[in-house]
């Protein structure tokens, strides 16, 4: 699991909301947008949409975690997101979900996957959750949980993997990310963090072999969907 450190929410100072006139002279006003840019959500009247109970991944089941351990962005028009973290809960699935409901945990990642391969996200995508103790990881990652121990090789079971694969895949498409060993990390490789997870059983071959198979097979998915629909739409127009 990961922890909120350097994860103090930046304030907009009164100089900065001083747009225009001498203020805009000295670049106060830049600071301005920049901030503005990514703390939109804090202004009067202002809420992005959100469907209650909405999921990122179909067939995942929705349990929200607590405020105090995300903060609310707008991903990935504010912060790119351009990495995908594994982690091991060091715990069951019902100790993750308790520890990521708690405002004192201060400490969520967006999905936790069961040995099952059931999957249950916490966090939305578009929010920056706080699960790999390094504030830009944090704002440019999405984090999966894994259910077990580190030191417990059985605990990764075929389930797990192949959930999770088809879970990674998908953000990988979705955000253009590249299925490789630089953008699919472990906890432990984040600068600064001292969480050695997913540890030295978790079968990084199997797991990208996996991940890459699935993201194959889903361009090929949409590619056939592609043509299909481009037959039916030339058969309309005869």
């Amino acid at each position: 699991m990961g922890d909120a450190k350097g994860e103090a929410d930046r304030r907009i100072g009164r100089r900065a909301l001083l747009i225009g006139g001498a203020a805009a002279a000295v670049g106060t006003a830049v600071l301005a947008r920049d901030e503005l840019a990514h703390l939109w959500w804090r202004l009067p009247g202002v809420e992005k949409p959100r469907v209650a109970g909405a999921v990122d991944f179909r067939g995942a089941r929705w349990v929200a975690a607590s405020t105090a351990n995300y903060r609310r962005a707008d991903r990935p028009d504010d912060y790119g997101i351009d990495r995908v973290v594994v982690h091991v809960t060091q715990g069951s699935r019902a100790s993750a979900v308790k520890a990521f409901q708690d405002p004192g945990h201060k400490a969520a990642a967006h999905y936790i996957v069961g040995q099952d391969g059931r999957i249950t996200q916490m966090i939305r995508e578009l929010d920056v959750a706080f699960h790999a103790g390094n504030r830009e990881y944090n704002e440019h990652s999405v984090g999966i949980e894994h259910e077990g121990f580190v030191d417990r090789p059985q605990d990764f079971t075929a389930a797990m993997y192949a959930a999770s694969a088809r879970l990674t895949a998908g953000i990988c498409r979705r955000y253009g990310i590249p299925v490789d060993r630089d953008h699919i990390i472990g906890h432990v490789e984040v600068p600064g963090t001292d969480h050695t997870d997913p540890g030295p059983h978790w079968d990084w071959d199997r797991y990208m072999g996996l991940v890459r198979r699935e993201y194959t097979a889903a361009e090929s998915a949409a590619k056939n969907t592609a043509k299909n629909a481009e037959k039916n739409a030339k058969k309309n127009q005869e």
